[in-house]
């Protein structure tokens, strides 16, 4: 059953809302509107404002820093986490050759961050910086980060690739527009920095027909002051990285549920910071190869789909539309004239709200996909990662595994102390750092990582969270082990605000 992504919905085309180039190749473009819900995943967050801060801690998915400034303190580690900060990401998947000339195509995209700065006019006709400022028409105008998508692709023949790798430029130059505001109030100016970066390509022969490619996306700037802060460096990063793949006369194995024959060959494939996945609709009789292929910072499953439902993007994590919308349709005048001021995409959605027909809304309630039995459980294939097999985590068990944290066994019951990540860290958790907690469980991802389950103490809604199992996860070096004795002078939580 192919996964829809109701959640990050798909951006629409728009002035810089990731539509096709012209020209584009029809295979990508079956891609569009996932890899749109992927280049949008988490841009802007209910309830849309800036003052929100959610909002403030952004761009959280597929991020490639300067390498100078991600290994200020040592070379990343290689995972499959599209959330961790790193300088590179790497695409490796198997292809069968269907015929002779195949050709391979290779779409790299990603958003450029941009400052709009408001600028007042003042009485000597100098302009100076300002965080809003409202015009005579009475429309308010906030300064903001924003994003421009950009994309590179690259079509190379397969039989000239297994002869030699093939790099390209990847990147955007700096750039600066101006917008004057009406009756010479003031204007927008719009500013980014260079962003430098290289896609590389390579293959290798596998067999008469099957071959693995690789591709690899690098930050190729420089941050220069290791000392330089996340939201200073982000201005030459990639944000939201993520490719696609299509081509003639070849086709795309899975590696979640690859083919028997080749089920050893798609273990050997080692990605980093992405998960490729089969794109387009999966084809009767094709099961577990396809024409396309999606490696994105987000762990799908094959062949995504946006739900059918969804009538448009709300850039939220993890989103519901029906939820999301009746959230949006509830903010007050004010909130919603913020939330207009803050960033055009986020009036989109309001509009989009507030016009929204009954029979659209309707369709948000909820869907069926099939009323198939699902059926005996499949045999467990030695071709799957163990996670994905029937019985895979035999042996585990949340409530009673244990970690090492800095030589102290850490399990369900344990008392510690947050300390999120700098680099990476996800916004929400970020704003628990220095907050004592109870681990709830002790849990195994994916890729091999380790990530415990707390309870935040004081937290008055902790015993709710614990009864339906909503928990905040934290990597074992990003906790420090207490003694279990619980004070009364640990701060208590206070209402997060959009939660």
């Amino acid at each position: 059953m192919p996964e829809t992504v109701a959640e990050a919905g798909a951006a629409r085309t728009g002035d810089d809302g990731g539509a096709a180039p012209p020209g584009g190749k029809p295979g990508l473009e079956a891609l569009g509107a996932v890899a749109d819900a992927v280049l949008y995943e988490g841009y802007l967050l209910y309830p849309y404002r800036r003052s929100s801060p959610k909002n403030r801690v952004r761009w959280q998915f597929g991020v490639l820093l300067p390498r100078d400034w991600v290994e200020r303190d040592g070379p990343v580690v290689p995972g499959l986490s599209g959330s961790a900060d790193s300088w590179y990401q790497q695409t490796e998947c198997l292809v069968r050759v269907r015929r002779p000339g195949a050709v391979l195509r290779v779409r790299v995209r990603c958003l450029q961050a941009q400052h709009k700065q408001v600028e007042a006019a003042g009485p000597d006709g100098r302009y100076r910086p300002v965080e809003s400022l409202r015009t005579d028409d009475g429309t308010v105008h906030l300064s903001f980060d924003e994003a421009v998508p950009r994309e590179n692709e690259v079509t190379v023949a397969l039989d000239e690739l297994l002869r030699r790798a093939h790099t390209a430029p990847l990147g955007a130059p700096a750039g600066q527009e101006t917008v004057p505001l009406p009756a010479g109030a003031g204007r927008l100016v719009r500013r980014r920095a260079e962003v430098s970066a290289s896609t590389a390509l390579s293959a290798e022969r596998l067999g008469p027909d099957l071959v693995r490619l690789r591709v690899r996306t690098e930050n190729t700037g420089r941050a220069g002051d290791p000392g330089t802060g996340r939201e200073a460096v982000l201005r030459r990063a990639l944000i939201a990285t993520h490719t696609l793949l299509g081509g003639d006369g070849l086709e795309f194995v899975s590696l979640t549920d690859p083919p028997a024959a080749v089920a050893g060959h798609a273990r050997g494939c080692r990605n980093a910071f992405t998960f490729p996945v089969l794109g387009g609709a999966p084809a009767p009789g094709r099961e577990g190869t396809g024409d396309l292929l999606l490696s994105a910072p987000i762990i799908l499953s094959d062949h995504p789909q946006v739900a059918p439902e969804s009538p448009g993007d709300l850039h939220d994590a993890a989103e519901i539309d029906e939820i999301l919308t009746l959230r949006t349709m509830l903010l007050t005048d004010a909130e919603k004239a913020e939330a207009r001021a803050t960033d055009p995409r986020a009036a989109e959605i309001l509009d989009r709200v507030d016009t929204m027909p009954p029979e659209v809304f309707s369709r948000l309630h909820g869907a069926i996909r099939s009323l198939t039995p699902a059926g005996p459980p499949a045999p467990r294939d030695a071709g799957r990662p163990a996670w994905w097999q029937e019985g895979g985590d035999e042996g585990l068990s949340p409530t009673t595994d244990t970690v090492l944290v800095a030589g102290v066994r850490v399990g369900a019951g344990s008392r510690v102390l947050l300390r999120p990540r700098v680099r990476g860290a996800d916004a929400q958790d970020m704003f628990l750092a220095g907050r004592t907690a109870r681990v709830a469980g002790v849990f195994h991802d994916v890729d091999g990582s380790t990530h415990l389950a707390v309870t935040v103490d004081g937290d008055p809604a902790a015993e709710l969270h614990s009864w339906y199992g909503r928990f905040h996860y934290f990597r074992p070096d990003e906790l420090e082990p207490l003694p279990d004795r619980p004070t009364d002078t640990e701060p208590r939580t206070t209402d997060n605000e959009g939660q």
